[in-house]
């Protein structure tokens, strides 16, 4: 855990920057280093359920309630990244393969080839200067959560994002990572949905999607029959299906 009053940051990111040969960034407007202002920053990790990812606490908002619960970023998707100061920053560390954004905290998912020693404490840095400025996290513009309930909705469909909502997501964004309703198939009963944050490449993912999530969506709403897990861009063979047994 980092913590830091914002004189103490200033210093240490200094250093930080002369080490790692970059230019500081962390300013706080009318900051007098020996005035009475005591407002403190930290940031703090916890691990996930996916050794690849991290959870980074801030202790504060991250994603203002209009955005939604979460937001995904993938290091392809440029034109989302620009919509996020905060993100396009952690983008332009080396190693980063994708970012999360909960309404108070973000999950950074590394590439596999990389280790957390190094690429951590890049991070922290990275984290503090952004907390410190007071810039937007995200650029404001609402959005359409996946679970809004429209007008255009089936009784079932409604049924399915209210669960997502309200007693499936929370669990998930507990460890870092989120699970996006992308559709439900009528016919066959069959809800696609997609991960993001830690719970993309998890080893775990397979096991909360079938006996979690599946199971809490068959047992209040029976006319789902499965799950289908929608893969990743860059991860097309990694892909997840589950329907319902045909055997007695």
């Amino acid at each position: 855990i980092y913590y830091l009053c914002l004189p103490c940051a200033f210093v240490v990111h200094t250093m930080q920057s002369l080490i790692h040969g970059t230019r500081a960034r962390v300013g706080v407007q009318g900051l007098n280093l020996f005035g009475s202002l005591r407002r403190s920053i930290f940031v703090k990790t916890e691990n996930t359920p996916n050794p690849q990812s991290l959870k980074f606490l801030t202790g504060e908002q991250i994603l203002p309630p209009h955005l939604g619960t979460g937001m995904h970023f993938d290091v392809g998707d440029r034109k989302a990244i620009l919509r996020s100061p905060l993100v396009k920053k952690i983008m332009d560390t080396d190693g980063v393969k994708s970012v999360f954004l909960g309404r108070d905290f973000l999950t950074i998912t590394k590439k596999n080839e990389e280790t957390w020693r190094i690429l951590k404490t890049l991070l922290f840095s990275t984290i503090l200067d952004h907390v410190a400025s007071g810039e937007v996290t995200v650029l404001d513009q609402e959005v359409v959560s996946d679970t809004e309930i429209l007008d255009t909705d089936s009784e079932v469909v409604a049924m399915i994002k209210e669960l997502l909502e309200e007693k499936i997501r929370p669990s998930v964004q507990d460890d870092g990572g989120d699970i996006l309703f992308e559709g439900f198939d009528e016919t066959t009963g069959v809800v696609s949905v997609k991960l993001a944050g830690s719970c993309v490449g998890c080893p775990s993912s397979s096991i909360t999607l079938r006996n979690g999530v599946e199971n809490m969506l068959k047992h209040y709403i029976p006319e789902v029959t499965g799950i289908y897990e929608v893969p990743q861009e860059d991860e097309q063979d990694l892909k997840l299906e589950f329907k319902p047994n045909t055997y007695a």
